[in-house]
């Protein structure tokens, strides 16, 4: 997933940030309204995480602008305002979820993926193309039957070549999607990553899946 937390305390934005990034996701931080209605509504999120009370402008107007330009975006609104008409008030503005601060992180990664589940925005559970399968819920690999071990990063890089096989990505696309960096023309981190998961998943087998094309990037595909 790509997670966009809207949130001006340090403290709890380096914790979702951490959490997400355990998970394999990839999280963004934005520490005012506007930064994060900049980011909302021009990036590609799969779930936004946005708190109410924010510096510049508030959590209200970030999530009226959302709904605005992008009214399928799931968005879980969470504070410290635990009043009813606080809830109230978020969910008629367009909230999917609410949460109160404190919170326990299984709790908002429980309804993080219960919002996708609901939004059909969330990629399927589970990814299959030719002998390969990616069971996304418990981030688990197979190739013909056998199970494949993969670091986190190497998890994330298969799992995006599954979601567009038969197409064509550059690396600059991957590393902005798998890393959420901006590609370096000269760094080879995408090409390094792709060579470590090819030994696990293409070289003890005959038939190869990921495919390099010169001077453009990776495609992930059935050849004879």
């Amino acid at each position: 997933m790509k997670i966009l937390i809207i949130e001006d305390e340090p403290k709890t934005a380096a914790f979702l940030k951490k959490g997400f990034s355990e998970e394999g996701d990839i999280a963004d931080i934005a520490v005012n309204g506007v930064d994060g209605q900049h980011l909302a509504v021009t990036g590609n999120y799969d779930v936004i995480v946005l708190d109410v009370m924010l510096p510049q402008r508030d959590g209200w107007w970030v999530l009226q602008e959302i709904r605005s330009r992008r009214a399928d975006q799931p968005v879980l609104l969470l504070t410290a305002l635990d009043a009813v008409s606080q809830r109230v008030r978020g969910l008629k503005l367009g909230a999917d979820d609410y949460l109160i601060k404190p919170f326990a992180f299984s709790e908002l990664l429980a309804r993080v993926h219960n919002l996708l589940r609901r939004s059909n925005v969330r990629s399927e559970d589970v990814l299959r193309y030719a002998d390969l399968e990616i069971d996304s819920l418990r981030h688990k690999v197979w190739r013909a039957g056998d199970t494949i071990s993969l670091a986190p990063q190497e998890y994330r890089l298969l799992a995006y070549l599954m979601r567009f096989p038969g197409e064509v990505l550059t690396r600059t696309r991957i590393a902005e999607q798998v890393w959420d960096m901006n590609f370096d023309g000269d760094s080879n981190v995408v090409d390094v990553a792709i060579r470590r998961l090819r030994r696990k998943v293409d070289d003890p087998y005959s038939s190869k899946l990921i495919h390099t094309l010169r001077g453009v990037g990776y495609v992930l595909e059935t050849r004879d």
